[in-house]
C-alpha cells in the first residue's frame, strides 16, 4: 500500500506489451483494497513515439483493482470533464502504477452528456492483437458498468467526492 503524498509514475501499455504513455509525476491521495486515487497537474506526459507534453489542468485519477477501467476527472477552466479508459485493473511495480489500455474510451462533458470514443481503434487492435472473445466480453461489460456509474453519479462521477479529492490534492501541492 502507498500512502498519502507518495510520488508515483503511471505507465500505460497496450495488449501487446508495448508502452503507450507515461505520466512522470503523480501523487497518491488514497489507496484502499479496491481502488487508488491520485492527482497530478502540469505533469510531463511521454508518448510512445517520444513526443512529450504537459497536462494543462489539475486531474484526479481513479484506478481500480477489480474493474476494467480507470477514470480521469479533469478540472478545466470551463467545467469538469472526465476521460475514462477501458483498461485492465492496475498493478503496482514499486512506485509505478501499470495498466493495459484497451482503446475504448468514455468522454463525459460538464453538461452530463457523454460519448463513447475509439470504437474503430478497438476493432482494429482487437483483430491485430488477437483479443480473445472472453476479453471482448469483459471489456464491453465493463463499459456498460462505467456508463451506469456515470448515469447514477457514483464514485468519481459524484461531484462532492471528486471535489473532495481535488481539495486533498491541492493541500499536497501547497
Amino acid at each position: 500500500m502507498h500512502n498519502f503524498g507518495d510520488k508515483i509514475q503511471i505507465h500505460c501499455y497496450k495488449h501487446n506489451g508495448k508502452i503507450h504513455r507515461i505520466w512522470d509525476d503523480s501523487v497518491v491521495i488514497l489507496e484502499t483494497d479496491d481502488y487508488l486515487v491520485c492527482g497530478n497537474y502540469k505533469t510531463n506526459v511521454i508518448e510512445s513515439d517520444g513526443r512529450t507534453h504537459k497536462t494543462k489542468e489539475p486531474a484526479i485519477i481513479f484506478f481500480y483493482k477489480h474493474n476494467w477501467f480507470n477514470v480521469i476527472a479533469q478540472f478545466k477552466d470551463f467545467g469538469l470533464f472526465y476521460y475514462c479508459n477501458i483498461a485492465s485493473p492496475y498493478v503496482w511495480d514499486e512506485d509505478v502504477v501499470k495498466y493495459i489500455d484497451y482503446d475504448l474510451d468514455l468522454r463525459v462533458f460538464p453538461d452530463g452528456g457523454y460519448r463513447i470514443l475509439d470504437r474503430n481503434e478497438y476493432k482494429y487492435h482487437k483483430k491485430i492483437m488477437n483479443y480473445s472473445d472472453d476479453l471482448d466480453f469483459i471489456l464491453n461489460k465493463e463499459l456498460e458498468k462505467l456508463i451506469n456509474m456515470k448515469l447514477n453519479k457514483e464514485g468519481p462521477f459524484n461531484f462532492l467526492t471528486v471535489t473532495d479529492f481535488l481539495k486533498r490534492y491541492e493541500t499536497l501541492r501547497k
